[in-house]
């Protein structure tokens, strides 16, 4: 069935406007460069980003106002804070709403804003990440993806995510409901199907993974075609790694990204964690924002070498990590991350759900207003919720409603909902949000 795909996915890129094979010809070309030429690539590519946004981009010309441009180092940081503003205010002047690619950040870190690329950055991204998927194997346009997503509940977003499922060759199961009854479908749906690999997030997928220890079944015994598991936006403990890999039989891929920015890094088939260095500048930076020597723990602060639409140069992702000493400069490896955690909740029916589940019901939290800075949901008992949250403007009855709906909608009937308007809310230790946290006992 594969073969009458005829290279879907690349096509439905190509008809949204995004030359798919002009960025996976520039992205070989960076690829082949050696270790000399690469680091006087990364120098060049650093300065054009920022010459760029400093010329056509108003909002980032007044950031580096009297500052010395000439050193790096002197570069402001911009945090997520700097981004919640109206879309308009930080696109670059040569940039409409019509001709970019817009999204919402997931908001899992609790301080979530509206982001743009240039069509040809948004192909460099999907360049990128099929380019490291093809590491295992996997071709976008052929390779059957089982995919442990969420998906918009309402008419228009669901059938839009179906159909891009269609072009992409995957098969996607819900993180709103993790009971033995969801699973029991989607193992049919791996006795019938010839899945080439998984992919998806974490939390729902380990639970999976326990759900098959208890059933006593090994997922490739009953799909044979099943190659490779790839897990992404929660962290991957090792326990967890053990349990994966004994009860689906194949090996497993730790991936970090960001929606905003490209997929950050990739586990390589020698089991280390590879920094994406030909689209971004990643570095690690102390407290005060100084950079730190390889092996030591910093914060994340990445820098879009292509995105002109948009600045994200020396952008504070909100994790914390470790470059190992071995990392060069074509090959970055990240040795440890330290983040990006989240929890299930569990309903007063008994259902569970992912916990990213609350990425699909804060999209109706996040307005292109900016007006909500800073919100975190928690679980206190197993009917009740509270939505915390920082702005300038109370969020109105229609707007509380409609959120209260939507957790309706996600999770279930009968629970409730109380609303907090607040100055601040704590942050951890490593100064993140967790958007997400339960209170109650699996």
């Amino acid at each position: 069935m594969a073969s009458t795909f005829l290279r879907l996915f690349d096509l439905s890129l190509r008809a949204k406007g995004f030359d798919i094979n002009k960025a996976k010809h520039h992205l070989s070309e960076i690829q082949n460069k050696n270790e000399a030429s690469f680091e006087i690539y990364t120098q060049q590519q650093k300065r054009n980003i920022l010459e760029y946004h400093l010329e056509h981009n108003s909002y980032y010309k007044s950031k580096l106002k009297n500052v010395n441009h000439g050193n790096w180092n002197n570069i402001p940081i911009l945090t997520k804070k700097d981004l919640q503003q109206p879309l308009k205010q930080l696109l670059s002047s040569n940039f409409s709403e019509t001709d970019i690619y817009i999204n919402k950040t997931s908001g899992s870190s609790g301080d979530p804003f509206l982001f743009a690329k240039d069509r040809f950055c948004h192909a460099l991204t999907w360049a990128e990440i099929m380019s490291r998927f093809s590491w295992y194997g996997i071709d976008f346009n052929k390779s059957k993806q089982a995919r442990f997503y969420g998906i918009p509940l309402d008419k228009k977003g669901y059938y839009k995510e179906r159909i891009k499922d269609y072009f992409a060759n995957r098969y996607r199961f819900s993180v709103f409901d993790l009971s033995d009854t969801a699973f029991e479908n989607v193992l049919t749906k791996f006795r019938t199907t010839c899945f080439d690999y998984i992919n998806g997030y974490t939390s729902p997928i380990v639970q999976f993974s326990k759900f098959l220890s208890r059933k006593g079944i090994v997922l490739k015994d009953i799909c044979p075609t099943l190659n490779v598991c790839v897990v992404t936006s929660e962290m991957l403990f090792e326990d967890d790694r053990k349990l994966l890999e004994q009860q689906f039989g194949v090996s497993v891929v730790n991936e970090y990204g960001a929606s905003e920015l490209d997929l950050i890094a990739f586990e390589n088939p020698e089991d280390q964690w590879q920094v994406n260095s030909e689209t971004l500048f990643v570095e690690i930076l102390d407290d005060d924002y100084n950079p730190v020597e390889n092996g030591k723990e910093g914060r994340i602060v990445i820098t879009s070498l292509y995105n002109k639409a948009f600045p994200f140069i020396r952008y504070d992702i909100g994790d914390i990590g470790i470059l190992s000493e071995k990392s060069t400069v074509k090959k970055p490896i990240l040795e440890k991350l330290i983040g990006r955690t989240n929890d299930i909740a569990v309903l007063p029916s008994g259902k569970k759900s992912a916990g990213l589940t609350f990425y699909y019901i804060t999209k109706s939290i996040i307005e292109n207003d900016g007006n909500v800075k800073e919100f975190i949901i928690e679980q206190l008992e197993p009917h009740q919720f509270k939505v915390s949250y920082v702005a300038e403007i109370e969020l109105t009855s229609p707007q509380k409603e409609t959120i209260s709906n939507a957790m309706i909608q996600y999770l279930e009937a009968g629970i409730t909902i109380t609303f907090e308007k607040c100055k601040t809310i704590k942050r951890s230790k490593s100064g993140k949000l967790k958007q997400f946290t339960s209170y109650v006992s699996l």
